[in-house]
């Protein structure tokens, strides 16, 4: 160790003896001005103009960084600069429109009676799902089931008397007069039955579509009203009044409703015009992040001119029932594919006064800067023009570049963007 150490400071003195040797002139030339220095008068220069001073020395201290982030190649040149970078390659890149919208029904509808009368047994439960045809309610029929029974009866004995005039008419007992007649009376009192009937049928209630009832807002004894709301006992004392028994809901499939800008519609329609129907992709504001997918069902035939945009409709299967009317939903519409796109990561790309630029590393290991054009930018990844397939384009370290910089590089890993 002993020789180490010798030879370490024998080097330190050569290299203090260097130093003297260099800064000697300069002490001999500034010595007697900085003698001559009144140390009291710099002392109360800094603390009357101390805040001035700083702000000078950080405004200076701001102006350099301006200057490297937007100038990196003002840096010295100096040994490798090791940076990350990805090679270019032509891909298929989906073009992508976000936007946001509502979950929407198929399907909705508000159970209201056709008559005035009073529910007698309800056959629907809160959140039950129902198909097309079940019996929902069933109000007081003893009334209307009596009407029609005495009709049809009428009607029978009215058809009975036709046909036992047709026999008649046969043997020349009555006339056709006669028999016209008791057509007559035959079909009107079959028509009377037919209503009756009809009427009947208002006191069962029933489901016209496949769906999921909602609140149910009427109880047994309570008065219901034709075309109007509905009257709820809710106490001995009170009453409330609803808007309907209750709603059926269509869940599976549901609609997502959401609007586009204008300058997205010729693409969106062209594309739609191919045959096979667009692509969404839907995620809510639940906690499980979970990602629905849809095709668009259609593209309205008319742009909102308050807003210059298009109200789009798209169709998801909800076999598990998770989405809901009116949730707030993200939607991720993929308008088109960019065929043969070069794409880049975002931070790649470096802005500055004469434009967008990207540093690439060339044949030498070396960095030159490439003016690009951002074509389409989604999610941290850009499509430009200006490069070409094969390219290194730096990703990291970039802000120590200058072009004709020497480059020791590493590659960067870029996964696949999914919307979220």
């Amino acid at each position: 160790m002993q020789p180490i150490a010798q030879k370490l400071l024998e080097q330190l003195l050569r290299l203090q003896s260097k130093v003297e040797e260099k800064l000697r002139p300069y002490w001999e030339k500034y010595s007697p001005q900085i003698q001559q220095l009144n140390y009291d008068q710099i002392k109360a220069f800094v603390l009357k103009y101390k805040w001035r001073i700083v702000g000078v020395l950080f405004v200076l201290y701001a102006g350099s960084k301006i200057i490297n982030y937007f100038f990196p190649g003002a840096d010295k040149v100096g040994g490798p600069v090791t940076v990350t970078t990805v090679v270019v390659q032509p891909k298929e890149v989906p073009l992508v429109i976000e936007a946001t919208g509502t979950i929407v029904s198929n399907n909705i509808v508000d159970i209201r009676p056709m008559i005035t009368n009073t529910v007698a047994k309800i056959l629907v439960k809160d959140g039950q799902e129902v198909k097309a045809g079940d019996l929902l309610f069933q109000l007081d029929d003893r009334n209307d089931k009596a009407n029609y029974d005495k009709l049809k009866a009428l009607a029978d004995d009215a058809q009975s008397q036709y046909l036992r005039a047709k026999e008649l008419v046969a043997k020349n007992f009555i006339s056709k007069a006669g028999l016209e007649t008791s057509n007559a009376n035959a079909k009107s009192a079959l028509a009377a039955a037919k209503a009756a009937e009809v009427q009947l049928s208002f006191d069962y209630i029933r489901s016209p579509i496949n769906g999921r009832a909602g609140i149910v807002n009427v109880f047994p004894g309570s008065l219901v009203q034709a075309g109007n709301v509905v009257s709820t006992a809710t106490n001995s004392t009170a009453t409330s009044s609803v808007g309907s028994m209750v709603t059926i809901t269509q869940l599976n499939p549901i609609n997502v409703q959401f609007i586009i800008p204008e300058k997205d519609i010729p693409t969106v329609l062209e594309n739609q015009l191919d045959g096979d129907a667009l692509t969404v992709k839907v995620t809510v504001g639940d906690a499980s992040k979970r990602i629905y997918e849809g095709k668009v069902l259609v593209v309205d035939n008319q742009v909102d001119p308050s807003i210059g945009a298009v109200r789009v409709k798209a169709q998801i299967p909800n076999d598990e029932m998770t989405l809901l009317p009116g949730q707030f939903a993200r939607v991720f519409l993929e308008a088109s594919t960019l065929k043969g796109a070069l794409q880049v990561p975002s931070q790649a790309i470096i802005l500055s006064p004469n434009g967008k630029t990207v540093y690439i590393v060339d044949q030498n290991d070396k960095a030159v800067a490439k003016p690009v054009k951002v074509l389409y930018e989604y999610q941290g990844q850009a499509v430009v023009d200006g490069i070409a397939a094969g390219d290194r384009v730096v990703v990291e370290g970039k802000q120590n570049l200058r072009p004709g910089s020497k480059i020791r590089e590493s590659k960067l890993a870029i996964q696949p963007v999914n919307p979220s």
